[in-house]
C-alpha cells in the first residue's frame, strides 16, 4: 500500500536515513515508499536470498541473525522504530547478508533499488544525501562491531 500519513514526514526526518533532506526531496522519497506489514514470527528477509530493496522500521521489533559455517544461528542485533536495514543490497547488489524476523507485529517502509535510481534521476542532491546517510550509518555499525570485537579480545573470548 502506498504511504501517506500526516506525521510521516516528522518520523522519517528523525531517522538516520532521511535526515537533512529538503521538504521537496522528502516528498519525492515518500512517494516511492511502500508500506509492508508483518506478523510476529514472520520472516522479512532471509540470508542468501536476492535482495533489491531496503526497509525503514515504523513500528515493531525485529531480530537480525546470521548462520555460521557450522550451521548454528547467531543473533546479531535488534531493530526498532527508526532503524533501517537491507541497504547493503542497494550498494553492493549482493544477496541478503542476514535474516530478519519480526519479533512483534511490524510496519516497515520499503524502498526498492529501482526507486532509489529514480530518485537519482529526479533529484541527484537528495540521492547524494541518502547515500551519505547510509554510509554514515554503515560506519557507525562498523565502529560498534570493531568495539565488540576488541572487547572480546581483551576478555580472552577469541
Amino acid at each position: 500500500m502506498a504511504v501517506s500519513a500526516p506525521d510521516l514526514k516528522a518520523f522519517l526526518l528523525a531517522t538516520p536515513f532521511f535526515g537533512g533532506l529538503s521538504d521537496g526531496s522528502l516528498d519525492l522519497l515518500i512517494s516511492m515508499l511502500v508500506e509492508r506489514r508483518f506478523d510476529a514470527g514472520a520472516s522479512v528477509v532471509a540470508e542468501g536470498e536476492p535482495g533489491r530493496s531496503m526497509f525503514i522500521v515504523r513500528s515493531g521489533r525485529l531480530a537480525v541473525s546470521k548462520r555460521t559455517q557450522a550451521g548454528s544461528v547467531i543473533r546479531m542485533s535488534v531493530l526498532e522504530r527508526g532503524d533501517f536495514f537491507g541497504e547493503m543490497t542497494l550498494i553492493e547488489m549482493q544477496n541478503r547478508s542476514a535474516t530478519v524476523i519480526a519479533e512483534s507485529a511490524t510496519v516497515l517502509y520499503e524502498l526498492t533499488a529501482q526507486n532509489l535510481y529514480a530518485c537519482y534521476k529526479a533529484d541527484v542532491h537528495a540521492y547524494v544525501i541518502v547515500l551519505q546517510n547510509i554510509n554514515r550509518e554503515l560506519s557507525r555499525r562498523l565502529r560498534r562491531a570493531d568495539e565488540r570485537f576488541t572487547a572480546r579480545q581483551v576478555h580472552g573470548d577469541d
